[in-house]
């Protein structure tokens, strides 16, 4: 069983228990869970008066803030409203989670501070925290559960808790959450400089469609569609040289969901606020992106990505190295792999450059510097025997066929691991709540019907699914024939 089905076990019991007893408070700290969306670290900066860090569960948001949130961990105080032990513990509470909730946290993503009123009747599953009445036992308490040196006068960007470990291959599954916010923050970049012209146009429509296609996040996928659907409404009576959504009209949509960009980063997260971060998501976009195209669309996915890093990103030094690597490509890609590869030897080429440039200019990152990609950590059948060492210097020999099978690997299944784990969960869940419910509801509510009538209902369930999937099959023939719908425009 997951832990976050075992979560959802036993919050019910420590409610239960808590309203029979004592007014104390109690704490608990739920086991590891995925990755997931801003909406609780946002929501409280929303608030006209004093805000309260900590997110507020009850019985409606409760399954789904566990699975939208980006942290690693849950830490959950019971408590009971009329409980004045309870009201005098909360600025306690609070200390700590100003630490890890909020946009302006000094640690955020990793430890979700939450309560629930068990006042209230609710339901999930918890570890007893056996200290923490203070704000200084508290956190030493999810110290010693991290294995981390948190303090209270933590101050923000000194992230020194990152991890650095190059030889931990799951890492890259903590990226999915980069990808949403490297996609909505492109957007936002897009829209806030107003880079949508008649000659860009063309160039942002087609690699939307590759997202609709190809995006790692369903939630991407989704909002990148409806944007799509309504695109030709924001720019058909507009003048050549004014911008779509000038107006505002675009603005109005989440290409990745309501809660994205979260405004912090978690794989790509840099040691300093300045590093890494959207150059970092926005590279592991384009890499996942390479490991999902067939090969007959492999040449215009290289297109669409160079034309839209050509278009739309702002470095205007990056900008054009990167469109000269894509302008040196002398024949066009036949074979998905063949583009795969060439986006690998191009991100190491501009490794290669910076490694030097940050070197003589000490702007790197310290605790990230620019290296040679994968290190022997991660691949070492990536490299031949007698290879030099990554960094820059030494002449490296490949085994392409390592390399290759590496990418679409780390960049595939093993990115998306995490976040298909929660949407399994979740729809596993889901399904055995509608199949105890349709129990429950056959068994209250039998009826004895004709042979005529449950023959005549069987031939129409029939004919409904027959239609149901060939509309199904349709609307994915569809989606894939979209990416191709403005390739001449």
């Amino acid at each position: 069983m997951s832990s976050l089905s075992i979560i959802t076990l036993l919050i019910l019991t420590l409610c239960l228990y808590s309203n029979e007893v004592s007014s104390s408070s109690e704490i608990s700290v739920s086991t590891p869970f995925a990755i997931g969306s801003r909406l609780i670290l946002r929501s409280i900066d929303d608030k006209a008066e004093k805000p309260d860090y900590a997110v507020e569960l009850n019985a409606t948001n409760f399954d789904s803030v566990l699975k939208e949130t980006p942290a690693a961990y849950a830490v959950v105080e019971f408590f009971a409203h009329w409980c004045p032990a309870c009201r005098n513990y909360k600025p306690q509470y609070e200390k700590i989670a100003k630490i890890f909730n909020g946009a302006d946290a000094v640690h955020p993503g990793i430890i979700l501070m939450t309560r629930v009123d068990c006042a209230l009747k609710k339901k999930s599953e918890i570890r007893s925290i056996d200290d923490g009445r203070t704000a200084d036992r508290l956190l030493n308490w999810i110290n010693k559960q991290l294995i981390s040196s948190y303090r209270l006068d933590d101050e923000k960007f000194e992230n020194d808790q990152l991890q650095k470990n190059a030889s931990d291959i799951g890492q890259i599954a903590r990226a999915i959450y980069d990808i949403e916010e490297a996609t909505s923050t492109a957007f936002d970049i897009i829209l806030g400089h107003k880079m949508i012209k008649s000659e860009t146009q063309a160039s942002l429509v087609k690699f939307f469609q590759l997202l609709v296609v190809h995006h790692p996040s369903r939630r991407c996928r989704k909002g990148t569609s409806e944007i799509l659907v309504d695109f030709d409404d924001f720019s058909s009576n507009k003048k050549e040289t004014d911008s779509a959504g000038e107006k505002g009209e675009l603005r109005n949509y989440q290409i990745c969901g309501k809660d994205v960009p979260r405004g912090y980063w978690m794989f790509c997260r840099g040691s300093k606020n300045e590093t890494r971060g959207f150059s970092c998501g926005l590279w592991v976009l384009m890499h996942s992106l390479s490991v999902r195209v067939d090969d007959g669309e492999s040449q215009m996915a290289f297109t669409t990505i160079c034309d839209f890093i050509h278009s739309f990103f702002i470095c205007e030094e990056c900008r054009q190295h990167f469109y000269s690597m894509c302008s040196s490509v002398s024949s066009p890609f036949k074979k998905s792999r063949e583009f795969v590869l060439w986006l690998w030897d191009t991100h190491n080429k501009v490794n290669k450059r910076l490694m030097m440039e940050e070197a003589s200019l000490g702007t790197g990152d310290p605790e990230y510097p620019k290296i040679i990609w994968p290190p022997r950590q991660l691949c070492p059948s990536c490299y031949l025997s007698g290879s030099g060492k990554n960094d820059g210097n030494s002449r490296i020999e490949w085994d392409h066929d390592e390399v290759y099978k590496f990418l679409i690997d780390y960049y595939g299944k093993t990115l998306v691991t995490l976040y298909k784990d929660k949407e399994l969960l979740v729809e596993k869940r889901a399904n055995g709540v509608l199949a105890e419910d349709l129990a429950v509801s056959a068994s209250a509510h039998a009826v004895v019907v004709p042979v005529g009538a449950a023959l005549a209902i069987a031939v129409a369930s029939c004919a409904f699914g027959a239609l149901a999937c060939y509309w199904r099959q349709h609307q994915k023939s569809r989606k894939y024939k979209y990416l191709h719908f403005l390739k001449n425009i």
